[in-house]
C-alpha cells in the first residue's frame, strides 16, 4: 500500500530548543515515535546545524524540508533570505540531507496586494529553478490570505497558474479558515504539493461573563473569535479524507503543527496527535 510519511512542524517547538536544545528535542521527538521534521523558526546557527545533524543521525529522523524567506518579511528586517544568503542555505540543505525548502509566508508589507504579490512569487519562481540546479524544490506556504479573490480568481490559484517550477505546502487548517473544502481544494494542485501542513480547526469554548453581556462589543469579540488551532483528530475537520486526498495528489511528508497550544506542553499536543493518527490507521507513516 502507498503510504506518506507523518512528522513534525518544529516551529511549534521553538520554546523547547531554546529550552533543551536541538539535539534533546530531537531525541524526545524520537522517543514519541516520530521519524521526520520540517525545521522552520528554529536560528540556523552553526551550533544548531550540527545538532540537528547529529539527531538525524542518531535517531533516524528525516529532515523533510527546511525554511528560509526569499526576502525580508519586512524592509530591513534582520535574519537569513535566500537572496543574500543563497550559498549557506544551500550548504545548510546539503549538510542536512534535505531537498524541499519552504517559504513560510508572503512578506508582511505586499500582503493584500495582488501586483506586488506576484512580482514576489515571479521572483521566488526564479529562485525555484536556481535551487533546483542545486537538488533542492523551493515550495511556498500558504495562509488565507491567498484566498482573497481578484475577478473570481483565487490569488492562490494565480500563483500557481503563473509558475512551474515553485511547489506549494497547502495548509489545511488555513484553507478551511478561507471557507473552502480542503479535500477538493488538495486534488486541484495535484502534481504541485509534496509537502502537507495536518493542522485541525476547532470552535474554541465561549466563555462569558456578566460583564460581557453588557458590553455587546465585548461579547461580539468574543462570540467571533472562537476560531482556534487543534490537536489532529480534536477538530472538526476530516483529517482520513484530507490524507487520503494528499496522498493522492503527490504529498510525500504530512507534517503536523499547531500555531497556539494555549498553554500545553507542545510534546503533550504532539503526542495527542499522534495517538490519534495511529487510531486512524496510520501508525506505520510515522
Amino acid at each position: 500500500m502507498k503510504q506518506g510519511k507523518i512528522g513534525v512542524q518544529m516551529m511549534m517547538l521553538k520554546g523547547k530548543v531554546e529550552e533543551l536544545g536541538a539535539y534533546e528535542t530531537m531525541k524526545q521527538l524520537h522517543e514519541l515515535g516520530f521519524g521526520a521534521v520540517e525545521v522552520s523558526q528554529i536560528p540556523m546557527t552553526e551550533e544548531n546545524v550540527a545538532e540537528l545533524k547529529r539527531a538525524s543521525t542518531d535517531f533516524d529522523i528525516k529532515i523533510a524540508a527546511m525554511s528560509a524567506p526569499l526576502e525580508p518579511m519586512m524592509p530591513g528586517a534582520p535574519g537569513e533570505t535566500l537572496t543574500n544568503d543563497f550559498e549557506k542555505i544551500v550548504n545548510d540543505c546539503k549538510t542536512l540531507e534535505c531537498d524541499f525548502l519552504r517559504i513560510g509566508m508572503l512578506p508582511l508589507n505586499i500582503m493584500g496586494d495582488k501586483d506586488k504579490i506576484l512580482g514576489f512569487i515571479a521572483r521566488a519562481e526564479v529562485m525555484a529553478e536556481r535551487l533546483a540546479e542545486q537538488g533542492i524544490n523551493l515550495y511556498y506556504h500558504t495562509h488565507h490570505i491567498e484566498f482573497q479573490k481578484y475577478e473570481g480568481e483565487y490569488l492562490l490559484d494565480l500563483i500557481k497558474n503563473n509558475t512551474t517550477k515553485l511547489g506549494f505546502e497547502l495548509d489545511v487548517h488555513w484553507i478551511q479558515r478561507a471557507g473552502v473544502n480542503p479535500v477538493q481544494f488538495i486534488g486541484e494542485y495535484k502534481g504541485r504539493i509534496s509537502l502537507l501542513h495536518l493542522k485541525d480547526y476547532r470552535i474554541g469554548n465561549l466563555d462569558i461573563n456578566e460583564e460581557d453581556l453588557n458590553d455587546m462589543d465585548k461579547f461580539f469579540n468574543k462570540f467571533t473569535n472562537l476560531i482556534e488551532f487543534a490537536e489532529v483528530g480534536e477538530g472538526n475537520l476530516d483529517m482520513k479524507a484530507i490524507i487520503d486526498a494528499g496522498l493522492e495528489s503527490g504529498a510525500q511528508y504530512f507534517l503536523i503543527e499547531q500555531d497556539d497550544t494555549y498553554g500545553r506542553d507542545p510534546f503533550d499536543c504532539l503526542k495527542l496527535s499522534a495517538d490519534n493518527l495511529k487510531e486512524l490507521g496510520y501508525a506505520d507513516w510515522f
